[in-house]
């Protein structure tokens, strides 16, 4: 499966949320019974620091939903960033299923 690249927008001091359908080849929903998902952020690849978003999975639909709070985003310093999501089947089989870049905007208020 091609890793499709999808390029998110966080904006500082404020809730972030981005819900992902991921599919096959076909267009038929990604099976995701079963499967749990982790998604990290960092300046780039081998940078020390990442930044964790919480995952929730919808194996029905083939849903992950991305999320960070205002608590969160607020400690994160503007500028681009690398992002992807990772998921583990129930047999524990690992697969990268979205990535990109994030742009963590300036927050004003």
């Amino acid at each position: 499966m091609a890793v499709p690249a999808v390029n998110i927008t966080i904006e500082q001091k404020a809730d972030f949320t981005s819900t992902f359908t991921i599919t096959n080849g076909d267009g038929t929903v990604y099976n995701l019974s079963n499967a749990s998902a982790i998604a990290k952020m960092k300046k780039h690849p081998s940078a020390g620091i990442a930044y964790t978003f919480t995952t929730t999975v919808t194996s029905s639909t083939g849903e992950i939903a991305l999320s960070m709070a205002d608590t969160v985003t607020a400690n994160i310093p503007a500028g681009r960033y690398y992002y992807d999501i990772l998921v583990t089947s129930a047999g524990g089989e690992k697969t990268r299923v979205i990535e990109g870049m994030a742009l963590v905007s300036a927050g004003i208020s």
